[in-house]
Protein backbone atom coordinates (compact mmCIF):
# COMPACT_ATOMS: atom_id res chain seq x y z
CA UNK A 1 0.00 0.00 0.00
CA UNK A 2 1.63 3.15 -0.98
CA UNK A 3 2.01 5.69 1.58
CA UNK A 4 0.37 8.69 1.48
CA UNK A 5 2.35 12.59 1.02
CA UNK A 6 1.90 15.43 2.55
CA UNK A 7 3.92 18.40 0.32
CA UNK A 8 3.97 22.14 1.93
CA UNK A 9 4.11 24.74 -0.86
CA UNK A 10 5.59 28.20 0.73
CA UNK A 11 5.04 30.33 -2.31
CA UNK A 12 6.71 33.13 -2.43
CA UNK A 13 7.09 33.95 1.33
CA UNK A 14 10.09 33.22 4.02
CA UNK A 15 13.92 34.42 4.66
CA UNK A 16 16.45 32.80 5.80
CA UNK A 17 15.85 33.42 9.69
CA UNK A 18 11.90 32.55 9.45
CA UNK A 19 13.11 29.09 7.15
CA UNK A 20 15.30 27.67 9.95
CA UNK A 21 12.65 28.73 12.81
CA UNK A 22 9.71 26.68 10.81
CA UNK A 23 12.35 23.78 9.41
CA UNK A 24 13.60 23.43 13.22
CA UNK A 25 9.49 23.05 14.10
CA UNK A 26 8.65 20.60 11.47
CA UNK A 27 11.36 18.34 11.92
CA UNK A 28 11.03 18.08 15.85
CA UNK A 29 7.17 17.79 15.41
CA UNK A 30 8.33 14.89 13.61
CA UNK A 31 11.02 13.58 15.31
CA UNK A 32 8.33 13.54 18.66
CA UNK A 33 5.64 11.85 16.46
CA UNK A 34 6.71 10.24 13.33
CA UNK A 35 4.88 10.16 10.21
CA UNK A 36 2.81 7.52 8.38
CA UNK A 37 3.52 9.21 5.40
CA UNK A 38 5.91 10.88 2.94
CA UNK A 39 6.66 14.80 3.42
CA UNK A 40 7.85 17.30 1.41
CA UNK A 41 8.56 20.92 1.81
CA UNK A 42 8.41 23.02 -1.98
CA UNK A 43 11.20 26.25 -0.93
CA UNK A 44 11.74 29.07 -3.61
CA UNK A 45 14.81 28.31 -5.41
CA UNK A 46 17.38 30.85 -3.56
CA UNK A 47 16.67 28.98 -0.30
CA UNK A 48 16.45 24.94 -1.82
CA UNK A 49 20.48 24.99 -1.00
CA UNK A 50 19.58 26.17 2.92
CA UNK A 51 16.50 23.49 2.85
CA UNK A 52 18.88 21.06 1.70
CA UNK A 53 21.53 21.75 4.81
CA UNK A 54 18.72 21.62 7.78
CA UNK A 55 16.66 18.71 6.06
CA UNK A 56 20.04 16.44 5.55
CA UNK A 57 19.46 13.13 7.20
CA UNK A 58 16.07 13.68 7.98
CA UNK A 59 12.64 12.35 6.53
CA UNK A 60 11.61 15.56 5.27
CA UNK A 61 12.54 15.80 1.38
CA UNK A 62 13.37 18.92 -0.89
CA UNK A 63 10.95 20.04 -3.31
CA UNK A 64 10.58 22.62 -5.63
CA UNK A 65 8.28 25.19 -6.97
CA UNK A 66 8.99 24.83 -11.14
CA UNK A 67 11.61 24.21 -13.05
CA UNK A 68 12.67 24.84 -16.77
CA UNK A 69 11.45 23.44 -20.17
CA UNK A 70 14.93 23.70 -21.15
CA UNK A 71 18.57 21.70 -20.21
CA UNK A 72 20.41 24.33 -20.45
CA UNK A 73 21.32 27.37 -22.43
CA UNK A 74 20.60 31.09 -22.46
CA UNK A 75 17.39 31.01 -20.79
CA UNK A 76 18.27 33.67 -17.91
CA UNK A 77 16.28 33.59 -14.99
CA UNK A 78 15.54 29.64 -15.43
CA UNK A 79 16.61 27.03 -13.31
CA UNK A 80 17.13 23.88 -15.05
CA UNK A 81 16.09 19.88 -13.55
CA UNK A 82 19.29 19.21 -13.68
CA UNK A 83 20.63 22.17 -11.08
CA UNK A 84 17.80 21.09 -8.87
CA UNK A 85 19.08 17.67 -8.48
CA UNK A 86 22.55 18.68 -7.21
CA UNK A 87 20.12 20.63 -4.08
CA UNK A 88 18.44 17.39 -3.83
CA UNK A 89 15.82 18.12 -4.70
CA UNK A 90 12.67 15.06 -5.05
CA UNK A 91 9.85 16.65 -5.90
CA UNK A 92 8.96 19.75 -8.18
CA UNK A 93 5.78 21.45 -9.29
CA UNK A 94 4.60 21.72 -12.20
CA UNK A 95 2.00 23.62 -13.89
CA UNK A 96 0.95 25.53 -10.64
CA UNK A 97 -2.41 27.22 -11.16
CA UNK A 98 -0.10 30.70 -10.06
CA UNK A 99 2.46 29.61 -13.16
CA UNK A 100 -0.57 28.98 -15.82
CA UNK A 101 -2.16 32.03 -14.53
CA UNK A 102 0.79 34.61 -14.25
CA UNK A 103 3.29 32.96 -16.62
CA UNK A 104 0.56 32.01 -18.95
CA UNK A 105 2.05 28.23 -19.25
CA UNK A 106 -0.14 26.24 -21.39
CA UNK A 107 -0.79 22.30 -21.15
CA UNK A 108 2.55 21.36 -23.35
CA UNK A 109 4.48 23.24 -21.49
CA UNK A 110 3.83 21.98 -18.19
CA UNK A 111 4.09 18.35 -20.26
CA UNK A 112 7.26 19.54 -20.93
CA UNK A 113 8.02 20.70 -17.60
CA UNK A 114 7.49 17.06 -15.93
CA UNK A 115 9.20 15.72 -18.60
CA UNK A 116 12.71 17.07 -18.06
CA UNK A 117 11.72 16.48 -14.21
CA UNK A 118 11.50 12.83 -14.80
CA UNK A 119 14.59 12.84 -17.20
CA UNK A 120 16.66 13.83 -13.92
CA UNK A 121 15.31 11.71 -11.49
CA UNK A 122 12.69 14.05 -10.19
CA UNK A 123 9.32 13.73 -9.03
CA UNK A 124 7.23 16.07 -10.88
CA UNK A 125 3.81 17.12 -8.65
CA UNK A 126 1.73 17.76 -11.71
CA UNK A 127 -1.05 20.30 -10.79
CA UNK A 128 -4.48 20.77 -12.36
CA UNK A 129 -7.58 22.21 -11.55
CA UNK A 130 -10.42 24.46 -12.85
CA UNK A 131 -11.75 28.04 -12.64
CA UNK A 132 -15.10 28.55 -10.75
CA UNK A 133 -16.31 30.15 -14.07
CA UNK A 134 -15.33 26.59 -15.20
CA UNK A 135 -16.90 24.84 -12.24
CA UNK A 136 -20.10 26.80 -12.95
CA UNK A 137 -20.27 26.12 -16.45
CA UNK A 138 -20.20 22.26 -15.92
CA UNK A 139 -16.56 21.94 -17.18
CA UNK A 140 -14.51 20.89 -14.47
CA UNK A 141 -14.24 17.30 -16.11
CA UNK A 142 -13.09 18.56 -19.05
CA UNK A 143 -10.77 21.03 -17.99
CA UNK A 144 -8.48 18.50 -15.80
CA UNK A 145 -8.92 15.42 -17.89
CA UNK A 146 -7.75 18.14 -20.97
CA UNK A 147 -4.74 19.32 -18.61
CA UNK A 148 -3.79 15.83 -17.49
CA UNK A 149 -4.05 14.31 -20.94
CA UNK A 150 -0.98 16.51 -22.30
CA UNK A 151 0.91 14.97 -19.67
CA UNK A 152 -0.20 11.47 -20.00
CA UNK A 153 0.61 12.01 -23.99
CA UNK A 154 4.00 13.69 -23.53
CA UNK A 155 5.49 10.90 -20.88
CA UNK A 156 3.80 7.79 -21.62
CA UNK A 157 5.40 4.64 -19.97
CA UNK A 158 7.13 7.12 -17.19
CA UNK A 159 3.16 8.12 -16.42
CA UNK A 160 3.43 5.65 -13.09
CA UNK A 161 6.08 7.97 -12.18
CA UNK A 162 4.53 10.79 -11.58
CA UNK A 163 2.28 12.71 -8.75
CA UNK A 164 -0.51 14.51 -9.73
CA UNK A 165 -2.04 17.28 -7.50
CA UNK A 166 -6.50 18.49 -7.92
CA UNK A 167 -5.87 22.00 -7.11
CA UNK A 168 -9.75 23.68 -8.01
CA UNK A 169 -8.51 27.39 -8.47
CA UNK A 170 -11.62 28.78 -6.98
CA UNK A 171 -9.96 27.24 -3.82
CA UNK A 172 -6.88 28.32 -3.74
CA UNK A 173 -5.68 31.06 -1.15
CA UNK A 174 -9.77 32.10 -1.30
CA UNK A 175 -10.65 29.96 1.98
CA UNK A 176 -13.15 27.99 0.26
CA UNK A 177 -12.90 24.11 -0.12
CA UNK A 178 -14.03 21.48 -2.22
CA UNK A 179 -16.12 18.94 -0.15
CA UNK A 180 -14.46 16.13 0.16
CA UNK A 181 -16.81 14.47 -1.63
CA UNK A 182 -16.44 17.07 -4.52
CA UNK A 183 -12.72 16.11 -4.31
CA UNK A 184 -12.44 12.68 -4.38
CA UNK A 185 -15.42 12.82 -7.34
CA UNK A 186 -12.54 14.80 -9.33
CA UNK A 187 -9.94 12.80 -7.89
CA UNK A 188 -12.01 9.40 -9.27
CA UNK A 189 -12.14 10.76 -12.74
CA UNK A 190 -8.31 11.54 -12.70
CA UNK A 191 -8.20 8.13 -11.41
CA UNK A 192 -9.54 6.30 -14.31
CA UNK A 193 -7.84 8.45 -16.91
CA UNK A 194 -4.76 7.16 -15.42
CA UNK A 195 -5.83 3.71 -15.33
CA UNK A 196 -6.45 3.80 -19.06
CA UNK A 197 -3.04 5.17 -19.54
CA UNK A 198 -1.07 2.77 -17.54
CA UNK A 199 -1.55 -0.53 -15.95
CA UNK A 200 0.58 1.40 -12.77
CA UNK A 201 -2.21 3.79 -12.32
CA UNK A 202 -2.80 2.12 -8.64
CA UNK A 203 0.69 3.07 -7.38
CA UNK A 204 0.49 6.97 -8.81
CA UNK A 205 -0.39 9.16 -5.63
CA UNK A 206 -3.24 12.14 -5.99
CA UNK A 207 -3.23 14.98 -3.63
CA UNK A 208 -5.78 17.78 -2.79
CA UNK A 209 -4.57 21.00 -3.28
CA UNK A 210 -7.21 23.70 -2.46
CA UNK A 211 -6.90 25.17 1.13
CA UNK A 212 -6.65 22.16 2.72
CA UNK A 213 -5.86 22.66 5.97
CA UNK A 214 -5.52 21.56 9.67
CA UNK A 215 -9.43 21.54 10.29
CA UNK A 216 -10.51 19.83 7.18
CA UNK A 217 -7.46 17.40 6.22
CA UNK A 218 -8.97 14.47 8.22
CA UNK A 219 -11.86 14.64 6.54
CA UNK A 220 -10.52 14.82 2.74
CA UNK A 221 -7.52 12.27 3.02
CA UNK A 222 -10.28 9.79 4.34
CA UNK A 223 -11.04 9.56 1.00
CA UNK A 224 -10.93 6.90 -1.52
CA UNK A 225 -8.54 8.63 -3.89
CA UNK A 226 -7.08 11.41 -2.16
CA UNK A 227 -3.24 10.16 -0.99
CA UNK A 228 -2.22 13.01 0.30
CA UNK A 229 -2.23 17.18 0.11
CA UNK A 230 -0.48 19.77 -1.51
CA UNK A 231 -0.60 22.44 1.30
CA UNK A 232 -0.52 26.01 0.84
CA UNK A 233 -0.57 28.58 3.41
CA UNK A 234 -1.01 26.01 6.08
CA UNK A 235 2.74 24.64 5.71
CA UNK A 236 4.34 28.41 6.89
CA UNK A 237 2.75 27.13 10.05
CA UNK A 238 4.07 24.73 11.80
CA UNK A 239 1.68 23.35 14.11
CA UNK A 240 -1.26 23.49 11.59
CA UNK A 241 1.23 21.14 8.75
CA UNK A 242 2.40 18.87 11.65
CA UNK A 243 -1.49 18.09 12.47
CA UNK A 244 -2.09 17.81 8.61
CA UNK A 245 0.94 15.06 8.35
CA UNK A 246 -0.75 13.56 11.67
CA UNK A 247 -4.20 13.18 9.70
CA UNK A 248 -2.09 11.35 6.68
CA UNK A 249 -2.65 7.89 7.76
Amino acid sequence: MKKKLIAGNWKMNGSLASNEVLLHAVLDGMAQRPPACDVAVAAPAPYLAQVQALTAGSPLAVAAQDVSAHEAGAYTGEVSAAMLKEFSVRYVLVGHSERRQYHHETDALVAIKAQRALAAGITPIVCLGETMQEREAGLTEAVVKRQLAAVIHLNGHCISEIVVAYEPVWAIGTGLTATPEQAQEVHAVLRSQLAAATEHAGRIRLLYGGSMNAANAAALLAQPDIDGGLIGGASLKAPDFLQIIASAK
